[in-house]
């Protein structure tokens, strides 16, 4: 019978390569003993300045691997990042490249039957040319970082080398009155003479390709009713069961509609929640069962119905509560942000896509297959085209029971080609944040929507940074204060309210996460639109505001709990709440009852000298902080920016263009070329950095390494349009006007 036994203790780590790359035979002095899951980037994938280590690294393990006759040995890494080159007792066993995917590896022909089997295992995140992702907004922790398991199974078996499958595929289909159709398909090594038996509940049918009739089924319905079914699959020899698999499924259907948006099992199913990373503060992506619980418990706190598990195959585990608490998951691979025009590139997108898809089949969570996130920044070309629709292609090839999607970036035009390759659709805005107003979010949808009314469109990622120790009574875009945040969040639930012919939205994100590039608001390594913090200790207030619109659980939220010193003699309190009426209490008196529709805000609340205790009341449900009023402002409060950005003068002000109107001179920059062109050339590069230091010291705009390196596939007339209101219209012509100075 199958036996499936971890080995994360006992590890040798070294880091860094061995001389000529040499395969280690014995642990070495200077060796470092881990656990895993480990990673090596727990603490400098997160501190800021763009200088992780990223590089080979080697494991090692010695034990005790004597298998019995009959017997097969296989090596399971369920995440190596981002490639593994895997070694037996000084042999080559294995090569993987993709970080987030299981892969196996029959390791008997390599035993010793009288010796200590050693166990190498060369793990890599370095750059390349071969293998996503290599650009993105986050940190690519490399490592071990979900264990290693060995598999001893009977020379007949479920398959563990078809892609890192499970072996048994299950394809629920509700037929029309009401009873189901369960397709299944066993993929089997060594099977002959065996029959292959499966069992769901009380029915029994046998057969590689089998069918099972359900009556009356019960539904897989969401978060109302996650149910879920077991499939128990077994080889059987000679009346005794060799090898089994025991598969959850869930019997589902939906149907998305480009007016009506996402259906259930026939009924409306507004599918509302958040992105996910798998990082955790100090950990990296070397996390535990107990991490992945208590996402997924914050998540349904929430209210939340749909992840989008954003931008890499997450663990297998996770996928599982993804089930059980009845979450729509968007499943993609890390095909992201910059384009590597290589065959081989093209084929680690294929490779793992279909690790993704063998992999998490039968996971009734998931709805749909994404293909890519923001592959567009460093432009369109036909090979990325081609690589878009190979995906699609291969998607729609090993499963006809889901769409495929796509994410994209705010630049991609509304009427491109790329917008008809995926059966549906996101778009990944921030207006409000980056560019334009939070109100230029509505614009956009309608006009998509009204451009495109066949296209099943949804919103894959909206965000604001929210820092806890930054706090305004006038919140404004890019303050990075825990008030703006959450203004931005309830505009974008309203607005999201009254378009339900959106298929879905997904938060940005659900948990703050590293990324090393970043050096925004006063935080290094870190992107903090998370509604939770990166540690998950502290909710921030726009988690409430999420609460109130989606959760029946009733609660009490006061908003500003940690603007403690306030130099007013009156202020505005914020309740978010899903109770129908909210009563004030200052310091033990009754100010005021409003009634509540998720918001409701207490106007010119009188606060004594000193300290003031607030609370909140509905029934037996109550929330309550203290004030300070106090007599000058707190300026930790504040963001600090130069003096010239507070002076109330902007250099933009001066700004005197030759022309207004726009010229193109050829041999010469303009608008019209994309930044990163304009970079590579030393006059323009320094302009435009002149550029930067001033948009972010006097205009308040904090653009960082990151996003200069995300931009890069703009055009600066993009950019431009990306901004919006926020750059005066005199800006334009006088810059393009210095980029036609600029000799290509």
């Amino acid at each position: 019978m199958r036996k499936v036994q971890a080995i994360n203790g006992g590890w040798a780590f070294h880091k860094g390569d061995t001389k000529r790359h040499k395969i280690p035979k014995k642990v070495k002095k200077g060796w470092e003993a881990v656990e895993l899951p480990h990673t090596w980037n727990a603490l400098d994938g997160q501190d800021g300045g763009f200088d992780y280590y990223r590089g080979a690294c080697w494991y090692f393990k010695e034990l005790d691997i004597f298998p019995k006759n009959n017997e097969e040995i296989y090596l399971e890494i369920p995440a190596a990042s981002l490639t593994a080159e895997v070694y037996i007792n000084g042999n080559a066993v294995c090569t993987h490249k993709g970080g987030f995917s299981t892969f196996r590896v029959n390791i008997t022909p390599y035993l010793n039957p009288k010796k200590a089997t050693k166990i190498a295992i060369c793990v890599s995140n370095s750059e390349n040319k071969e293998v996503y992702p290599q650009t993105a907004d986050f940190t690519f922790f490399g490592g071990l970082y979900r264990g290693v398991n060995l598999i001893s199974v009977d020379k007949a078996h479920f398959d563990l080398d078809y892609e890192g499958g499970c072996g048994v595929s299950v394809t629920p289909e509700l037929n029309e009155d009401g009873s189901a159709d369960i397709d299944i398909e066993a993929f089997v090594k060594n099977a002959e003479g065996c029959r292959i038996q499966y069992r769901v509940e009380n029915a029994v049918v046998d057969g590689e390709k089998a069918t099972l009739h359900i009556e009356n089924p019960h539904l897989w319905n969401g978060r109302m009713d996650p149910y879920l079914y077991t499939l128990d699959a077994q080889i059987v020899k000679n009346n005794i069961v060799i090898d089994n698999v025991s598969v959850k499924f869930g019997i589902r259907s939906f149907h998305i509609d480009a007016e009506k948006g996402f259906f259930l099992n026939g009924k409306p199913y507004p599918l509302h929640g958040v992105s996910r990373h798998q990082d955790r503060q100090d950990m990296g992506w070397a996390i535990t069962e107990k991490e992945h619980k208590e996402d997924m418990e914050l998540i349904a706190e929430l209210g939340a119905n749909t992840i989008r598990l954003a931008h890499y195959q997450h663990n297998q585990y996770f996928y599982d509560l993804c089930d059980e608490y009845g979450m729509i998951v968007w499943a993609e691979i890390p095909f992201i942000s910059a384009f590597m025009n290589t065959p081989e590139a093209k084929e680690n997108t294929l490779s793992q896509m279909k690790e993704l898809i063998i992999q998490n089949y039968n996971h009734p969570s998931i709805i749909c297959w994404g293909i890519a996130n923001e592959i567009t920044i460093g432009g369109e070309d036909p090979a990325l085209v081609d690589n878009l629709n190979a995906l699609n292609d291969l998607c729609h090839q090993l499963d006809s029971t889901r769409p495929t999607t796509m994410a994209q970036l705010t630049m991609v035009e509304m009427n491109s080609p790329l917008n008809k390759i995926t059966d549906i659709l996101s778009y990944n805005h921030y207006f409000g944040w980056y560019m334009g107003s939070v109100e230029d979010n509505a614009v956009w949808i309608d006009k998509f929507h009204q451009l495109n009314p066949t296209i099943c469109l949804g919103i894959s990622e909206y965000g604001s940074e929210g820092i806890l120790k930054y706090h305004n009574d006038n919140p404004q875009m890019q303050d990075y204060s825990e008030e703006y945040q959450a203004y931005y969040h309830e505009e974008m639930l309203k607005t999201f309210a009254e378009r339900p012919y959106l298929w879905s939205t997904h938060v940005w994100n659900m948990f703050d996460f590293a990324s090393d590039m970043r050096d925004e608001g006063g935080v290094k390594g870190r992107n903090n639109k998370g509604l939770v913090t990166f540690d998950r200790k502290i909710k921030k207030d726009s988690f409430f505001v999420y609460k109130a619109y989606w959760s029946d659980e009733k609660f009490v939220h006061l908003c500003g709990s940690r603007y403690v010193n306030r130099p007013t003699e009156k202020t505005d309190i914020k309740v978010y709440s899903n109770c129908d009426e909210i009563t004030l209490y200052v310091n033990g008196e009754e100010k005021a009852k409003e009634s509540c529709d998720k918001i409701v805000v207490f106007k010119d609340v009188e606060l004594t000298d000193g300290e003031n205790t607030i609370k909140a009341v509905c029934g037996e449900l109550a929330d309550e902080m203290i004030i300070n009023r106090v007599s000058e402002p707190d300026e930790s409060y504040v963001l600090k920016i130069s003096e010239a950005g507070n002076s109330g003068t902007n250099w933009f002000d001066t700004l005197e263009a030759d022309s207004e109107e726009l010229q193109f001179p050829e041999g010469y920059f303009s608008i019209k070329d994309k930044l990163g062109e304009i970079m590579k050339n030393p006059e323009g590069e320094k302009f435009i950095n002149e550029m930067v230091e001033k948009i972010t010291t006097e205009m308040g705009m904090n653009i960082s390494k990151g996003m200069m390196n995300m931009a890069k596939g703009f055009t600066i007339e993009k950019v431009f349009d990306m901004a919006g209101s926020r750059v005066p219209a005199k800006v334009k012509p006088w810059v393009n006007n210095k980029l036609n100075q600029i000799k290509k």
